[in-house]
């Protein structure tokens, strides 16, 4: 015997997507920011003829156009929250974001490390004193744009922590992965300013100008893994990967302590930030409604929409 419920096709699948996230009214901030910055260093670094200081600004340049790709996020995904084309509403949208911002941060990444090669063997003369004061005014505008990203619930810290570790549950706490990139592009125009300035420092009074292309090399590889982190992150939620085995064992155990109730099949993924779906079949000895045992699901984790089947054994 299958038990099914009955579907209520004028439901909402918003699921909270609608109300406007705290992530878009920074990430537009540190835009505006960003942008007025990035005029500064890319002209001053060819007029200095700083490499540090031009891919500084240049990763700003870069990182205002992977900005505006999150706030469209934001702004899409509120818009069409009550899209019925959506099935699951928009809250994947909010990955799709991250995980574009992703892909340039790795292409930026490259293009840094590219130059910083070629300036390496073919170096430039620089203008120290003014490179390193604008060097100095770009890492006080991401120092203050990163203040300005950061939120509670981002957990974004750690930037090596973008994906959970062999599904032992730690992904389900990265609940905002479009503003995760968002930061993540801040943190890396934060990490070539800083780099920017030891290179200048060591270049003007050790005369180690070639330590000028290699913070740009350096930079790149760190911006390279974090942009590898961020991928796995939100290629696991765009491909409906099966959420941590945590929390689906939870489910399951949710289920089956109650009675002779048996999970044989389970779906768990996730539709938008911290939230899930989940589609779970049961077998027992007597069925009761779906509603039974959507109710032994712990309350643990937000589930959303969950679908539940019953087969008597």
């Amino acid at each position: 015997m299958t038990s099914t419920v009955k579907t209520d096709l004028n439901h909402s699948h918003s699921f909270g997507q609608d109300h406007k996230r705290p992530g878009e009214s920074r990430t537009i901030i540190v835009i505006a920011v960003t942008a007025a910055m990035m005029v500064v260093e890319i002209a001053t670094g060819i007029l200095f003829g700083s490499m540090a200081l031009l891919a500084d600004g240049l990763h700003m340049a870069s990182h205002a156009a992977a900005l505006s790709i999150n706030a469209f996020a934001y702004v899409y995904a509120r818009r069409h929250a009550h899209d019925e084309r959506f099935s699951f509403g928009t809250g994947k949208v909010n990955a799709l974001g991250g995980f574009s911002g992703a892909v340039l941060l790795a292409v930026f990444a490259v293009m840094m490390a590219v130059e910083s090669v070629v300036r390496l063997f073919n170096p430039v003369a620089i203008a120290f004193n003014q490179a390193i004061l604008v060097a100095v005014i770009g890492l006080v505008v991401n120092g203050l744009s990163m203040f300005v990203l950061d939120h509670k619930d981002g957990a974004h810290h750690d930037p090596d922590h973008g994906h959970d570790h062999q599904g032992h549950g730690h992904d389900h706490h990265h609940h905002d992965h479009n503003l995760r990139s968002a930061y993540l592009h801040v943190l890396a125009d934060t990490l070539t300013s800083l780099l920017a300035i030891v290179a200048l420092l060591a270049a003007k009074y050790f005369g180690l100008v070639w330590m000028d292309p290699l913070m740009g090399i350096v930079g790149a590889i760190m911006i390279s893994r974090w942009s590898i982190g961020l991928l796995i992150g939100t290629s696991h939620v765009l491909l409906d990967r099966q959420a941590p085995a945590d929390i689906q064992q939870k489910v399951v155990d949710g289920i089956q302590e109650n009675g002779d109730n048996r999970v044989v099949d389970l779906h768990l993924w996730t539709v938008g930030p911290d939230i899930y779906a989940a589609i779970v079949s049961v077998v027992t000895e007597n069925p009761k409604p779906p509603q039974y045992y959507k109710q032994l699901i712990p309350a643990d984790f937000k589930f959303v929409h969950v679908t539940v089947e019953v087969n008597r054994t």
